[in-house]
């Protein structure tokens, strides 16, 4: 298989989400999304798509480890979270959870959040993992609190 170029990300149309996801850009998504190779697509408090590679990111049995679609989840619905929040706030992840569906070998994941509740001091995100042949892999839902930076 070959791999693909990375894509780079579509910044949103706001300005206030747009400084945050320039900001973003400039100070990258932290040291554990960089190492599991994750990739922004596209940025936006309605809707955040970022893809990682399963090679890298797999448990004994050579399957994509769990704990991987979480990180993947977490990083993407945080993301989408601030971008919510604007850009003298913080978004700080409260409560996580998945449920894995299909087991992946190889190849790439795209996560999409979309929220679910969009609040002041909360934001609740729905994060939907496909395969490349966009099969369910995880559904996660992430809750963030929202506070002044």
């Amino acid at each position: 298989m070959t791999e693909l170029a990375a894509p780079r990300p579509l910044l949103p149309d706001d300005p206030q989400q747009r400084a945050v996801a320039e900001a973003l850009a400039h100070f990258g998504m932290g040291d554990l999304a960089e190492r599991m190779g994750i990739e922004l697509l596209e940025v936006g408090a309605q809707r955040t798509v970022a893809r990682m590679p399963v090679a890298g990111n797999t448990q004994p049995y050579g399957l994509l480890h769990g704990g991987a679609s979480a990180v993947l989840a977490e990083s993407i619905g945080s993301i989408a979270s601030a971008l919510h929040a604007g850009p003298e706030r913080i978004a700080l992840g409260l409560e996580l959870s998945c449920t894995h569906h299909r087991a992946v070998r190889e190849g790439w994941i795209t996560a999409t959040a979309t929220p679910l509740t969009l609040g002041r001091s909360v934001a609740c995100y729905d994060i939907r993992l496909v395969d490349e042949a966009d099969r369910p892999v995880c559904t996660a839902r992430l809750t963030c609190m929202l506070r002044d930076a």
